[in-house]
Order: C-alpha cells, then sequence, then structure tokens
C-alpha cells in the first residue's frame, strides 16, 4: 500500500488525471516558460512522426536577437524573448510570422559572464508581456509598442538575493527565472530574508503578500534558486509550489502564507528544474550529484503537509537542468548531471521503464512534448526527435543545430504547427507539420479500402 492506494491503482489515478491533454490552451501559442500550462506541454498534432536525415524543413530564421539564453514566448502575431545587445539587455518583440524586429527596451545592463546574457522567458498575459532581467529588475510592458507599464525590482524592493555567490562575491548565473501569471497577479521569487516569494497585482505593481521563510532543514543555501513557480490544488488547497535554494516549498496562493517545505532535493549549488505537478502529487529534481523525489499534499489541521512517497538518489535519478515531461504517468527527462541520458521514469512508483540511454547528444537536454513525442535540445547543439513511450527509447530523427557554439541551452518551443529554436543570437524557425498526401493519391487510398 502506498498512502491507502495500491500501487496499480495509484498509476491508473494518475494516468487518468494527467496533464497530457491541454484543452484549454490555444495550439497556435505557447505564451510562457514551459508551454500553456507550464509543463512543457504542446497540444499541436498533424505533426511530423519521424524526421528525415537533414531534420524538418527550416520556415525562416532571423538574427539580431543577442546573446542569452531565454527561449521564447509565441502569442498571437507575435513572439518575445530577451537578449544582451552590447552593453545593455533587452526584451524583444518580432513579427510571428517572418521575424521582422518590432519593439526592444532596456531591462538593463549586459552581463558580461563567459555564459552571455538572460535565461528567462517572458510571459504574455493578454496586450501585457512581463520579463525579469538577470539584475532583478521586474517589467510590465504593453506588448503592442513595449511601452512600459510599471516596473520593480526585486533587489531594492524585496531584499532579493540569489542562492549562489562566487569568489569575487557576485551572484552566479543571475535571476533566472520567469515570472508566472494567476488570475489578477503575477508572482516572482526575489529570494529575500523577508520575501523569499511575492505576489504583486499584474496590473499596477502593487504589492499583495510577500512570504518569509522560516528554516525547514538544513540543506542547500538561502536565497532563490533557478526554477519557475507552478499551481498546484494538492491537498485540496490552491497553492504555488517553488524550488528555491532551500528545497521545495509549498505556499497557500490566497495569502502567501507557507505551507510545506522539502530540502532532500536541494544542493548547494544550483537548483534549477521547474516541478512537476499532477493532482495531490509534486515530482522535483535537482543535479550536483542531488537526486528526486515524489511527494504526496495532504489537508491537516493547519492546511496542507508533504509526505515523502520515496527518494530516487543520484545514481538513479537526477536531472540537472533542461527541464522534465510528465506523461501518462510517467516522467521523461534527460538524467544524470550534465549528460541528459533519455530516461522513463514510472512517476507513481520511481521504477526505471526505460534507459538511461546514449544518444548522439552530450550535455543537459532541454526537453518539451507535442503530438506523442519528445524534443530534445542537447547543450552540443543536437537536436532529437524521441517518441513518448513507456516501452523503449525509439528515436526518430535528429539534426545539429547551425552555428552552435556556446552551450546550445534555450528550451525548445512547439506552437502552431512550428518549431523554434532559439540559438544566441539566432532564432530558427522549422515546420513541422506532417505534408498531406496529394488529391489524387488520397482518393485512391479511400477506394482501396472500400
Amino acid at each position: 500500500m502506498l498512502f491507502g492506494h495500491p500501487r496499480q491503482a495509484l498509476t491508473a489515478l494518475l494516468v487518468l488525471i494527467s496533464f497530457g491533454g491541454v484543452a484549454a490552451a490555444e495550439s497556435s501559442d505557447w505564451p510562457q516558460w514551459r508551454g500553456p500550462q507550464r509543463n512543457g506541454h504542446g497540444s499541436d498534432t498533424g505533426l511530423l512522426q519521424s524526421w528525415p536525415e537533414a531534420g524538418p524543413p527550416l520556415a525562416w530564421k532571423k538574427t539580431g536577437l543577442g546573446g542569452g539564453f531565454s527561449s521564447v514566448a509565441v502569442a498571437g502575431d507575435k513572439i518575445f524573448t530577451m537578449g544582451d545587445l552590447g552593453d545593455a539587455q533587452y526584451v524583444l518583440a518580432l513579427d510571428r510570422h517572418k521575424g521582422a524586429h518590432l519593439w526592444k527596451v532596456k531591462i538593463g545592463p549586459s552581463w558580461e559572464d563567459q555564459y552571455l546574457g538572460p535565461r528567462s522567458t517572458p510571459t504574455v498575459d493578454g496586450n501585457r508581456v512581463y520579463a525579469l532581467g538577470t539584475e532583478g529588475t521586474l517589467l510590465c510592458l504593453d506588448s503592442s509598442t513595449g511601452k512600459i507599464v510599471w516596473q520593480r525590482s526585486l533587489i531594492k524592493d524585496f531584499g532579493g538575493r540569489m542562492m549562489s555567490v562566487g569568489d569575487d562575491g557576485t551572484y552566479n548565473w543571475k535571476f533566472s527565472e520567469s515570472p508566472l501569471i494567476d488570475g489578477d497577479r503575477i508572482l516572482v521569487t526575489p529570494g529575500g530574508p523577508q520575501a523569499a516569494v511575492v505576489a504583486l497585482d499584474k496590473n499596477s505593481g502593487k504589492e499583495i503578500w510577500r512570504t518569509a521563510l522560516p528554516k525547514f532543514g538544513s540543506k542547500g543555501l538561502d536565497g532563490a534558486g533557478y526554477s519557475s513557480i507552478v499551481i498546484s490544488n494538492g491537498g485540496g488547497v490552491r497553492q504555488y509550489i517553488q524550488l528555491l535554494g532551500r528545497g521545495l516549498i509549498g505556499l497557500e496562493a490566497k495569502t502567501g502564507r507557507f505551507l510545506w517545505g522539502y530540502d532532500k532535493v536541494a544542493n548547494e549549488v544550483a537548483n534549477i528544474p521547474t516541478p512537476l505537478v499532477q493532482g495531490d502529487y509534486i515530482f522535483a529534481s535537482s543535479g550536483y550529484g542531488t537526486g528526486a523525489a515524489l511527494l504526496r499534499l495532504t489537508q491537516n489541521k493547519t492546511g496542507v503537509q508533504a509526505e515523502e512517497v520515496y527518494f530516487l538518489t543520484a545514481d538513479t535519478f537526477q536531472n540537472h537542468h533542461g527541464g522534465m515531461i510528465l506523461k501518462d504517468g510517467y516522467v521523461y527527462a534527460g538524467t544524470g548531471h550534465n549528460k541528459g541520458f533519455p530516461i522513463a521514469v514510472e512517476l507513481a512508483t520511481g521504477k526505471i521503464a526505460w534507459g538511461p540511454e546514449r544518444n548522439k547528444g552530450s550535455g543537459s537536454a532541454a526537453v518539451a512534448y507535442a503530438d506523442g513525442h519528445l524534443y530534445l535540445r542537447y547543450q552540443n547543439g543536437l537536436m532529437v526527435l524521441a517518441e513518448a513511450t513507456l516501452e523503449s527509447y525509439r528515436e526518430k530523427g535528429s539534426f545539429p543545430i547551425p552555428d552552435a557554439e556556446k552551450p546550445s541551452w534555450p528550451h525548445p518551443v512547439i506552437a502552431g504547427g512550428m518549431l523554434y529554436l532559439r540559438e544566441q543570437d539566432t532564432l530558427l524557425v522549422y515546420d513541422l507539420v506532417a505534408p498531406k498526401p496529394p488529391k489524387a493519391a488520397a482518393e485512391k487510398d479511400q477506394a482501396s479500402t472500400r
């Protein structure tokens, strides 16, 4: 028995309530980090089920995005991203059809690091776009014009800080979170002693609440991690789930009240992957030799408690960065610290369905899902298509991303039948729509089946 559920019954329950079908999302849009539901799923169908040796056809590309590892948000007729251009960091808007530059707005100074540029992906909500720069500046912009509606500083306004400090006393990798919009509010993670997470009015930037974290374990470090907030209704309470420097937390959505904390998935370098939410369950992982855990959320007298269902050691599963996909009760990801070896894990039990496997990719693998397939983008610039099946690792094609010189990290985006790949200064857009057979051939096939 597993918290009152037989293992098979729990597996069936997880499959039943899977996020696999994002019915409420427009298949043509990918408006934020990890897609419409923040789970890495796109809802497009009719996509290529395998790739030719050269990969899917390139529809168009655009340069002038600057340095950085931001992915893209695709909404309506626009694409939004961020990049370092010269001595400044910008939020950029492009035309969705051919990539024409529409506007750019400075969000702070450029980051002169060996791996240049921003990591955050803008979030689109109606006629507003929200972006967080590496120095902690949060902007709300008019999506049509780029006009600044309001701005806040996570450092100056909330005492924000990162979990990792370098030898020179400055923060490693800086602010990397992608903001979350939930109803009338925006959520971000300053990581400050009195403001670990804050909720702001999305229209004005005014503070709704802030949360100071109690001590809930000795692992990890104080400050914000490099993950992004997701929403859960686990234990019957709407809450925000985040992986910070000290570990995984749940905060009551209405008030910001601390509900629970779990530190076994925290390390002292960088906690990165966005957690997976499935009903009353949370699956989280981090690299640097840490591991992964499944938690079950249940109500108690004071709110919600988190109980560990199982913990996987790093030699079984650890996601460094690149994220994880949950589909039909199984977690698909790249495992191993800076390895990205494909693997499938049964969520209910932690048992390995297949993997770790090896392919021609190296380094961590950023992963997305659409139409029955995993899209794995490797640090060495290899893009891989693999079937999302629990039976075995089935690769369906791969191709090298052109001119991938620096670590090739931005997450792939699948929207409107297109694959969007940010590669530093360049955005490459590939056509994923499977060609329809000629009319005569289709009619002949129909006749043969009568």
